[in-house]
């Protein structure tokens, strides 16, 4: 009873972690701020091939290299194929890169993973059927919406905007800190279930080289490029996890999920700071 009030618990500080860093990105930029990196053709090419192209590859590697077994294997590859996590402007803004760059890449890439899902898993794993609006309804009402809000506010009461975003950033921050910690407490039997799988090493080697990836391709500017690295290496875990328990009933699909995101929050959070102080 007491697993399951924290599971809730962390449940809910996710759902404000997300809608409060939204509204507190949206209430700091603008519509164009946004749309205007989105403009650099090459940097959008170099950030969906690694995405949408090198990442799965990379999971479809480490998955062979580990001799993962196949449901840890799938996880993984889930993972993989899902770009645009809600948490990569966070991570970006704690790195000191280049925010608006980071909330209009997570957006398109967002976008991009409810279009490209339901078309490529099905091919790699056949049998698969991933209902697209399912995903899609999540990420709109929790995150594109509150965006929207905060943008739209500051378009049309920016001094007031200015004064609250502190306070939405205050929010974000402690949801964040509290959020990762109940995860990791009510993920800690999944943890250890993964353990002598090879999983944890292979969830490890799969973000570090989606971080190293998305250094490479994001040119020489240095808040782009964290930018780019960042947005690489952290997946969207709630497009992934919404595919695998949708359809596939052994439950160790979704635990690889749930581990490799620990993994790659623990890892990418220390990164990112270092990066800040560089």
């Amino acid at each position: 009873m007491t697993m399951e009030i924290v599971s809730k618990a962390a449940t809910v500080f996710a759902l404000i972690f997300v809608i409060s860093s939204m509204l507190a990105t949206g209430a700091s930029l603008t519509v164009s701020q946004i749309s205007r990196p989105l403009r650099n053709v090459r940097l959008i090419s170099l950030a969906i091939l690694a995405n949408f192209l090198l990442m799965p590859l990379i999971a479809f590697t480490v998955a062979k290299v580990f001799w993962l077994a196949e449901p840890l294997a799938i996880g993984l590859l889930l993972l993989g194929c899902s770009g645009g996590a809600p948490i990569s402007p966070k991570l970006s803004e704690i790195a000191k890169g280049n925010v608006p760059s980071a909330v209009g890449l997570m957006v398109l890439l967002m976008i991009i993973t409810v279009v490209y899902l339901p078309v490529v898993l099905p091919m790699l794993l056949p049998g698969t059927a991933v209902d697209a609006w399912r995903i899609a309804r999540s990420l709109v009402v929790l995150m594109l919406i509150p965006l929207a809000a905060g943008l739209m506010f500051n378009g049309r009461c920016a001094a007031v905007a200015c004064r609250i975003k502190p306070a939405l950033d205050w929010i974000s921050n402690v949801t964040f800190i509290v959020m990762t910690t109940l995860i990791v407490i009510t993920s800690l039997d999944e943890i250890v279930d993964v353990f002598g799988t090879r999983g944890i090493l292979a969830g490890f080697v799969f973000v570090a080289s989606g971080f190293g990836i998305g250094w490479v391709l994001g040119g020489s500017a240095p808040d782009t490029r964290r930018v780019m690295a960042l947005s690489t290496a952290q997946r969207n875990f709630a497009a992934a996890l919404v595919v695998a328990r949708q359809n596939f009933s052994d439950p160790q699909v979704a635990v690889m999920v749930v581990v490799t995101s620990i993994v790659g929050l623990l890892l990418l959070l220390p990164m990112a700071r270092a990066l800040a102080n560089r």
